[in-house]
């Protein structure tokens, strides 16, 4: 691979921070990786991580995996039935793996380890700082949606265990959605966010991935022997608009996107090179995209477009089976959130060092009140947003849309800013192919979210 010149202004800010502590600060805590030394300075010095092929397919597809696949059924209903929705996924699969392949590609080039390191080092300090920021935002949205489907799971939990219809009036003050999400976010939640370090969850994050297979296992086979008393809606067979097909993109972009995640996982393999990476990658979203295909097929043939924005919900409350994917699914949402508020605060702290131009080598005591009271602002701030705003398919589309960003918006930016940089060392067919295809990654990118936002500002004023 021909090597890249590129901008490397990390320390504009004033920040004594090198590239090994900020690594130690903002990686990944999905993935365990060691410090770079200066005798890592070129490509082949990053391979030397302890994960397989084998066991990298596995953190992207854990990675990928979670609670979005509740919202697929009614991506399929948007889009306009499953012809509609089985082509818009295919479409889009190419264009999620070749950005976790740029992302890799750009990640040897700039030798950085993490997803905002290599935006920052390829793009420059501007598009690096917009990306941290949109990380940010884009873990504390997804924090509100699992408070959301918390409330949503346990309010059909509580109905089969009160004997009451669900919303009945005259309900035990004890049975409110707005009490029973506090509670639990304070009993489990808090406290699993405050810790510094997050390496527990590495033992709960087996269980997420077992309750997800098994919510799709359910899914499926209620579709197939279904019970008497649902009854599906009108089965759509083609989209009303082109504009209804990109309604539906915010919800594949949050289902699919790891790309945050997949950088520190290349750089944790034992051989991370780009083409190794390109199959443990495609292997990663096939498997993904059978399980989000056997969901959003059968949930939607099952509803029709009568189906929940959350799936779940659409099913009797006193199905026992469904009723233990529910369980799953709280357990999953209770131990995803700490770790992408870890990720969302690890970013806001290394902004904020930068901004003051500290050092991480500081009094214990100062970071350990500062990581409480981010901490204690995150928390409080995602869990009233929860409590008002229940519809979970709007927070998904706002996010669906940031979400985009790191899919196609980001990745785009880096090729392009790559092969900028190596222009006199590749022919110029080969070159303008790649900066066009980073370009069209940018454009459908911020299409998407300029959609998004379209969407969730003035379809929201004009009802």
């Amino acid at each position: 691979m021909a090597q890249v010149s590129i901008n490397s202004d990390l320390g504009e800010w004033g920040s004594s921070m090198d590239s090994g502590e900020r690594a130690r600060l903002l990686q990944s805590p999905c993935v365990d990786t060691a410090p770079k030394s200066e005798g890592e300075a070129s490509p082949e010095g990053l391979g030397r991580g302890t994960t397989s092929t084998l066991g990298a397919i596995f953190i992207v597809v854990n990675a990928c995996l979670g609670a979005g696949l509740l919202n697929f059924p009614a991506a399929f209903s948007t889009a306009g039935g499953v012809a509609a929705g089985v082509a818009l996924q295919m479409g889009m699969l190419v264009f999620i793996i070749s950005g976790l392949v740029i992302l890799a590609y750009c990640s040897q080039a700039s030798n950085e380890r993490t997803f905002q390191e290599v935006v920052w080092a390829v793009c420059g300090k501007l598009t690096g700082v917009l990306c941290e920021v949109t990380i940010a935002i884009y873990t504390f949205g997804t924090c509100i949606a699992f408070l959301i489907i918390i409330g949503d799971q346990q309010d059909k939990i509580i109905a089969v265990m009160a004997k009451e219809p669900e919303g009945a009036s005259g309900s035990p003050w004890y049975t409110d959605r707005k009490f029973t999400i506090s509670l639990t976010a304070f009993l489990f939640i808090l406290p699993l966010s405050i810790p510094r370090e997050i390496g527990f969850q590495k033992y709960a994050s087996f269980l997420s991935v077992v309750g997800t297979w098994y919510v799709t296992a359910i899914i499926i086979i209620k579709y197939i022997w279904p019970d008497k008393e649902m009854t599906p809606g009108d089965i759509l067979t083609r989209p009303a608009s082109w504009v209804a097909v990109f309604n539906a993109m915010p919800t594949i972009c949050f289902g699919f996107q790891c790309h945050v995640s997949s950088v520190p996982v290349f750089n944790s393999m034992r051989q991370p090179k780009v083409k190794t990476w390109g199959g443990v990658v495609t292997a990663a979203m096939v498997i993904a995209l059978a399980v989000y295909m056997g969901t959003g097929i059968c949930g939607f043939l099952t509803f029709g477009a009568a189906v929940d924005p959350d799936v779940l919900l659409s099913y009797p409350s006193e199905d026992m089976a469904v009723a233990v994917a529910r369980a799953f699914i709280i357990l999953s949402v209770l131990t995803s959130y700490p770790i992408l508020h870890f990720c969302g605060r690890a970013v806001v702290e290394g902004l904020w060092l930068r901004y003051q131009g500290m050092p991480v080598e500081e009094d214990v005591g100062r970071e350990r009140r500062r990581r409480v009271l981010q901490t204690l602002v995150w928390f409080l701030l995602t869990l009233l947003l929860a409590l008002f705003i229940p519809d979970i398919g709007k927070v998904i589309s706002v996010i669906g849309g940031l979400a985009a960003c790191f899919i196609f918006v980001f990745p785009g930016l880096c090729l392009i800013q790559a092969k900028l940089s190596e222009m006199e060392e590749v022919k110029p067919a080969s070159w303008w192919a790649l900066v066009s295809y980073g370009v069209l990654l940018v454009t459908l990118g911020a299409f998407i979210f300029g959609q998004t936002t379209a969407n969730a500002i003035f379809v929201d004023l004009l009802a």
